[in-house]
């Protein structure tokens, strides 16, 4: 039921190839992507053998994934996370740059097309609802809209929390 009705019929997926240049000898350690949570359902990567991606503890240390040449990267997105009523987390990640070599990224982006909502099953005594049914695209205006770093971090709470 929710495959059909929610994967064939509110969803699109976008796949990109994403170069990061090596950034300059003096600059190990440099930000080629901003730390941030993925606002879509799920992100599927696959990258060259440079490596980079980081990724947040919920105790908020960074660390470093070693993700083996040829493997894939699953990274759950906010939409899948308010989906999940909250039982799967959206984890803030970042890429940082070193060496002389640029790194490439082939990334499966799935994305609702219409409205996010906690299924039924998903809410209970153990699991209050968490978050009210939303318009994905409102939701990104409202992402955008959020000037302050710590307004961005809390904006599916602050947009969608029940």
């Amino acid at each position: 039921m929710y495959y059909g009705s929610h994967v064939e019929a509110d969803t699109k997926s976008t796949f990109r190839l994403i170069k990061y240049n090596a950034p300059p000898s003096n600059e190990e350690g440099a930000v080629g992507l901003e730390a941030h949570t993925d606002k879509d359902i799920i992100t599927i990567l696959c990258q060259n053998e440079v490596q980079g991606l980081e990724i947040n503890s919920r105790e908020g240390i960074w660390s470093q994934v070693t993700i083996p040449k040829g493997c894939f990267t699953v990274i759950v997105g906010e939409a899948l996370k308010v989906w999940s009523n909250g039982r799967l987390h959206a984890v803030k990640h970042k890429v940082t740059l070193s060496g002389d070599e640029d790194r490439y990224t082939l990334g499966c982006f799935l994305l609702p097309k219409q409205c996010i909502e906690v299924p039924r099953e998903m809410v209970d005594e153990d699991h209050p609802l968490l978050y009210r049914p939303f318009t994905f695209s409102e939701y990104i205006s409202f992402f955008l809209s959020c000037k302050d770093a710590d307004k961005r971090d809390k904006a599916l709470e602050l947009y969608a929390g029940a």
